[in-house]
């Protein structure tokens, strides 16, 4: 699998985290919000499917957003 790098939260109140892209299947995109714990170790912090209005595809916003 693939994965893209979306966006990045520095200033996120869990700590510096980061919107991943991935992929089901062809036509089936998934975002992970994850980051890391003070051990180093990934921490998965939500994941869904980037839908609108949210979003226009899996890579871009919806407005207002």
């Amino acid at each position: 699998m693939i994965l893209q790098f979306i966006e990045d939260y520095p200033e996120d109140p869990r700590g510096n985290s980061c919107l991943v892209l991935g992929y089901l299947g062809p036509g089936r995109p998934l975002h992970a919000v994850c980051g890391m714990d003070p051990s180093g170790t990934l921490v998965i912090i939500t994941v869904y499917f980037p839908e609108p209005p949210k979003w226009i595809n899996e890579r871009n916003r919806g407005k207002g957003d």
